[in-house]
C-alpha cells in the first residue's frame, strides 16, 4: 500500500511539513510497512516559501529590504531544490502584518521590498520566480517594486514618484530603459487565487482598501490613481493591464508584475502541485491524505485539500482531509472530491490549547484513520 501525505500548514501552529510527519507518525503506528510520500503543499499565500523549500529540498535566505512603510524588515525568500528557482511570499516583505494596525495607509505603503528580494534572488542566477501575492499591506499597483528594479516612475518634472498609491497620481511617465536585463532570461509565476480586475468597484482599491487601511474618500483617490497608473502603462509599456483578471491583486501588485515582467498568473495551489510533481507520487497511490488549519465554505476557492483532491480525482484515488476546525458549511467539500473530513480537536478546548496541542492531535487522528483503513483490507 501506498499513502501519499499532501497537507497545507495548520496557521500558528505547524507547518505543512510538521502536519505531515506527525500524520506519518500516527499511520505507522498501525500500518508500518505502508510506503508514504510526504510532499508538503500550500495555496500561494502564508506559507508556501516554507512548502516548497520543505518539498524540493531547498533553503530558506534571508534578506534585509525596504518594508512596507520605508523602514527596514527582515525578509525571506526561498531557493528551490533543483538551485534555478526561488520562490518569494510579497508579504514578508509587504505584508499587512509587518504594519501596525494604527499606521495602515495604503496611500503610503510600498512595494519596493518585493522588488528588492527579486533582486536577490537574480544575483543568485535564477531562471524561474514563483511570487505568491497574498497578505499585501499596499495599494501602489507594484510601482514600488519596478522601481526597486531600475525602471523609473517620473514626474512631470523628472524626478521618482513617491513610495505608495499616492505617489501614483503624480506619476508622468515610465522609463524601463534600466530595467534589470537579468529579468528577460527568466519566467515568472504568479500564484494568486483572486480575480479582480485593478481598478472599479470589484478592483484592488475597493474591496481590498479597506482591510489596508483605506477611508472611503481615499478608495476612491488609489481607485483614481491605479486607474491613471494603468493608462500610462498601456501608452509608455504598451501593455493593456487594467481589466485583466488578477490584475488587482495585492493591491495591484498583479497588475505590475503582468505589465513588466514575464510573468503568467496561476492559482497557488496548482502552481504548488505542478512545482513539487505531486500528480507523479498519487497516480499509483492507494489513498491520499491531506489538510489545513480550518476547513469551511471556503476551503473550495483554490484551498490546498480540494486542489489536492481535483488532482488525486484523475486518478480515482480517495482523499481524506484532517482539519484543526470545520465551520461554515464545511460538507461542500464533498462534491469537489475529498471523501472524508475530519477535525483533529478531540474537544472543547481553548485556542491556544488547540495550537498548542497540534502535532499530538494531527498525530492520534491519523492513527485512527490508519486503524479504519486497516480494518477494510
Amino acid at each position: 500500500m501506498k499513502i501519499v501525505i499532501a497537507p497545507d500548514s495548520f496557521k500558528e501552529s505547524l507547518t505543512a511539513l510538521d502536519v505531515a510527519n506527525a500524520i506519518e507518525e500516527g499511520c505507522k503506528e498501525v500500518l508500518p510497512h505502508v510506503s508514504y510520500v510526504k510532499v508538503p503543499m500550500a495555496d500561494g499565500g502564508e506559507g508556501t516559501v516554507q512548502s516548497l523549500v520543505d518539498a524540493t529540498g531547498g533553503t530558506i535566505e534571508y534578506a534585509n529590504v525596504t518594508g512596507p512603510l520605508g523602514e527596514k524588515v527582515e525578509a525571506f525568500y526561498g531557493l528551490l531544490g533543483d538551485g534555478k528557482s526561488a520562490v518569494i511570499e510579497m508579504a514578508a516583505a509587504s505584508g499587512l502584518e509587518l504594519v501596525p494596525t494604527d499606521k495602515r495607509n495604503p496611500l503610503l505603503t510600498t512595494t519596493y521590498g518585493t522588488g528588492e528580494l527579486i533582486v536577490r534572488a537574480l544575483e543568485q542566477g535564477v531562471k524561474k520566480i514563483i511570487i505568491g501575492i497574498g497578505g499585501s499591506a499596499t495599494n501602489d499597483g507594484g510601482a514600488g517594486m519596478i522601481q526597486a528594479l531600475g525602471g523609473k516612475l517620473l514626474t512631470e518634472e523628472g524626478q521618482d514618484i513617491l513610495f505608495g498609491g499616492a505617489g501614483l497620481g503624480e506619476l508622468s511617465r515610465i522609463d524601463v530603459t534600466n530595467l534589470d536585463e537579468r529579468l528577460k532570461g527568466v519566467s515568472v509565476e504568479i500564484a494568486c487565487d483572486v480575480d479582480n480586475p485593478l481598478t472599479g468597484p470589484k478592483g484592488a482599491s475597493a474591496i481590498y482598501g479597506p482591510q489596508k487601511g483605506a477611508t472611503e474618500e481615499q478608495i476612491q483617490q488609489l481607485d483614481a490613481h491605479l486607474e491613471h497608473f494603468a493608462n500610462v502603462i498601456k501608452r509608455d509599456v504598451g501593455k493593456d493591464i487594467i481589466d485583466v483578471p488578477g490584475s488587482g491583486a495585492a493591491g495591484g501588485l498583479g497588475a505590475g508584475l503582468l505589465a513588466f515582467l514575464p510573468s503568467v498568473l496561476k492559482r497557488g495551489g496548482d502552481l504548488v502541485i505542478e512545482v513539487t510533481k505531486l500528480e507523479e507520487q498519487i497516480r499509483d497511490a492507494d489513498v491520499v491524505i491531506t489538510g489545513e488549519g480550518g476547513i469551511n465554505h471556503q476551503t473550495i476557492h483554490g484551498k490546498t485539500p480540494t486542489c489536492v483532491a481535483t488532482a488525486a480525482k484523475k486518478f480515482n484515488v480517495p482523499v481524506i482531509a484532517l482539519a484543526g476546525s470545520l465551520t461554515d458549511e464545511y460538507t461542500n467539500v464533498y462534491d469537489h472530491g475529498i471523501d472524508a473530513v475530519f477535525s483533529i480537536v478531540p474537544g472543547a478546548v481553548s485556542l491556544e490549547e488547540a495550537l498548542k496541542t497540534g502535532y499530538e492531535n494531527t498525530k492520534n487522528t491519523a492513527r485512527n484513520i490508519a486503524a479504519v483503513i486497516k480494518m477494510m483490507e
